[in-house]
């Protein structure tokens, strides 16, 4: 009987209100029907320009495929890796140092073929589909500010009500949980995968206490 190959699947949102079921379900699904075991299902809260040694999901599918632990990885499109293509092409670079291929579902490709050597297509279709996601950052960025420039003209009030925001006090009772596990003397990133809190919110925390 052939051995049954272990994956990972990463997903990511941008916030916290924002929920990874759909994507998590879909590619479960698709893991499923190729007969694949999932070791390890990795997500994440957090801005997809953020930078790499912010992101606990990436990190943590690279320590898997660095130790053998998984042969592929999952993920719903490009974008859901980043929309900053550093982090997207040196993630990719260090899964295919440790021979192990991305699969993205929205195209349904991967980088890697059957032989292991690198799936050409796939890698031109991942540069196009890395700037994409990148571009369409930019694009919602510069719709924000200028967004934000037209209400100052009108002369209206930006940002939370005044008394609106938690003090300090609220937050940390509201993040107990990343509270404790620091506490415990887990790193900041750690913390953000067991917690499934953003790094930024960790690091805040820890600032606080």
């Amino acid at each position: 009987m052939p051995k049954t190959i272990p994956v990972a699947i990463l997903v990511r949102v941008s916030t916290t209100k924002q929920e990874t079921d759909r994507q998590v379900s879909e590619l479960e699904a698709y893991a499923l029907k190729q007969g694949y075991s999932v070791f390890e299902v990795c997500r994440e809260s957090i801005s997809g320009a953020a930078a790499m040694d912010c992101r606990a999901g990436l990190s943590r599918v690279e320590e898997l495929a660095r130790s053998g632990q998984i042969k592929k990885v999952l993920v719903h499109e490009v974008s859901r890796l980043a929309r900053k293509n550093s982090v997207c092409h040196s993630f990719v670079e260090a899964l295919e140092e440790a021979g192990v291929s991305l699969y993205w579902h929205q195209q349904s490709i991967e980088t890697l073929l059957p032989s292991g050597k690198r799936n050409p297509a796939a890698a031109m279709m991942f540069a196009l589909l890395a700037e994409m996601a990148r571009s369409e950052r930019d694009t919602l960025t510069e719709r924000i500010k200028s967004g934000l420039a037209e209400a100052r003209r009108k002369g209206r009030t930006l940002g939370r009500p005044k008394g609106s925001g938690l003090d300090t006090k609220d937050f940390l009772f509201k993040h107990r949980d990343v509270r404790r596990k620091l506490n415990e003397g887990h790193s900041i990133r750690n913390t953000a995968k067991i917690t499934g809190k953003g790094v930024s919110t960790v690091q805040r925390v820890k600032a606080l206490l």
